[in-house]
């Protein structure tokens, strides 16, 4: 364990003097809310506007981006942490153009790996780190460890929810939960299937307030998707819908978002999600 820390503490040493692309970690409190879609378009999106983009997807419970993109993997995250595929090997090309590391439904957590196999996840990322502008990472929805372990870690947290009252309280205790464990996270809510702007508005000022007022953080409107029954119509295609149907309201709206990660992906980074994480390794 001492010779893994070791090893761990001198390559994210270097991890400073190297480009690295931006993690940013989608999220949610509840399923049902359209996280990974969001995830799925937002990484078609920023590839149409030429930039590197790697999706990783790290819903272990029920990883199925794969399958909204009609696509048949042959290795998954599964293989790379046994060692049996490299991280390159493992990655596909989605629609678009974006990279997709597929996941692995079988990976009960992250959590209860052992300390050499999450080094060797380490490992193959910081490679992915070194040739990608931003990589986006499909988390599962909740508070569990699966979740905590990438979003507390990233460089930052989009957290997904809808006006429904059930969604905005879960989204609300997956901010408690990561500003409990880290009280600097960059946490940006975006508002899915929304009626109009104005109430995405009033959903989020909930948040905000209850934010505010008991957790001492305010998180950022990274923007809103207005409901479009064409995005029900692209997932029945195992298409993206920004592909399905480019002109459409929900289209509009994951260009926006896409825009305003390609400005913030131009701010300073800080620690970063891999130096971070092998911290987390070597505790």
């Amino acid at each position: 364990m001492t010779d893994q820390a070791s090893a761990l503490r001198s390559m994210v040493r270097q991890e400073s003097s190297l480009r690295r692309g931006r993690f940013v970690a989608v999220t949610s409190g509840k399923g049902g809310v359209g996280k990974t879609s969001v995830a799925l378009n937002l990484s078609v999106f920023l590839s149409n506007m030429g930039r590197r983009v790697v999706l990783l997807d790290a819903d272990l419970g029920t990883a199925n981006v794969d399958v909204l993109c009609n696509l048949t993997p042959h290795a998954n995250l599964a293989h790379v942490i046994a060692g049996r595929k490299t991280l390159a090997e493992a990655t596909i090309e989605g629609p678009g153009g974006f990279q997709l590391i597929p996941g692995a439904s079988g990976l009960a957590s992250l959590a209860a790996l052992s300390s050499f196999e999450r080094q060797r996840l380490i490992d193959q990322m910081q490679h992915l780190d070194q040739s990608t502008d931003m990589i986006l990472i499909d988390t599962g929805a909740g508070v569990g460890p699966n979740v905590l372990g990438f979003a507390v870690n990233a460089d930052q947290v989009v957290v997904v929810t809808t006006p429904e009252p059930t969604a905005i309280t879960d989204a609300y205790a997956v901010i408690k939960t990561i500003v409990r464990q880290r009280a600097d996270a960059d946490i940006a809510v975006l508002v899915n299937m929304v009626r109009s702007p104005y109430e995405a508005r009033a959903v989020f000022a909930r948040i905000e307030t209850v934010c505010q007022r008991f957790l001492r953080v305010r998180p950022r409107l990274a923007g809103h998707v207005l409901s479009d029954p064409r995005v029900a119509l692209a997932v029945r295609r195992r298409r993206p819908f920004v592909l399905d149907s480019p002109q459409c309201d929900a289209t509009r709206c994951i260009g926006q978002l896409a825009h305003r990660l390609d400005r913030d992906a131009h701010e300073p980074k800080g620690v970063g999600l891999l130096r971070r994480m092998a911290t987390w390794i070597a505790s």
